[in-house]
């Protein structure tokens, strides 16, 4: 269902760190994303995450992430009615699986919301995304970033369609003094 090799993206929203996928957003991918979301499948979080540790491993070995003792995975901001509304952040279990997959040295951290009032982004332009987002993407009130010191830090989402909440959540991070090396999503839309 997974590549097991990272695909390198192209976004209309250009950003400033590299992206990868595990591949396309159609077929058995697009099926596992919607019914992870959708109908709370919280049995292919495991496969996915492990899917996602393995595409970390072919990124270090690709000299993608910087040397370091510690990896920290970001995942992509969510609404808290979202979250809410599906039993917890399908985003950040599938970060927890791959940490676990990963093993020590490994963080996950939630650090990122999106404010109430930003629409949900289906069926959105980029430049409309880019709008939305503008302001909404914030780091979580007493969020501990001490983690991301000195650790190549992956910010990571289910899916990657125009790149304007990267790009967001990638700026938010800088002005907080995180450096985000990579972006990785399950899929590329």
């Amino acid at each position: 269902m997974f590549a097991d090799t990272p695909i390198e993206l192209r976004t209309s929203v250009v950003l400033p760190v590299p992206a990868y996928a595990l591949g396309r957003y159609t077929g058995a991918r697009r099926r596992a994303i919607l019914e992870l979301k959708e109908h709370g499948r919280t049995d292919l979080t495991n496969p996915i995450g492990l899917a996602l540790a393995t595409a970390l491993r072919t990124l270090d070995r690709w000299s993608e992430l910087p040397g370091s003792t510690h990896l920290v995975l970001i995942p992509a901001p969510t609404r808290w009615w979202a979250a809410r509304r599906r039993g917890g952040d399908p985003v950040t279990a599938l970060a927890a699986a791959a940490a676990a997959e990963l093993g020590s040295g490994v963080f996950v951290k939630p650090v990122l919301v999106t404010s109430s009032w930003a629409r949900d982004s289906a069926g959105l332009s980029a430049p409309e995304r880019g709008e939305n987002l503008s302001g909404a993407v914030r780091v979580r009130r007493g969020a501990d970033l001490a983690a991301c010191g000195g650790a190549a830090v992956v910010l990571l989402d289910d899916v990657l369609t125009t790149g304007s909440t990267a790009a967001h959540s990638i700026d938010v991070l800088r002005r907080a003094g995180v450096e985000v090396h990579l972006v990785l999503v399950v899929a590329a839309a």
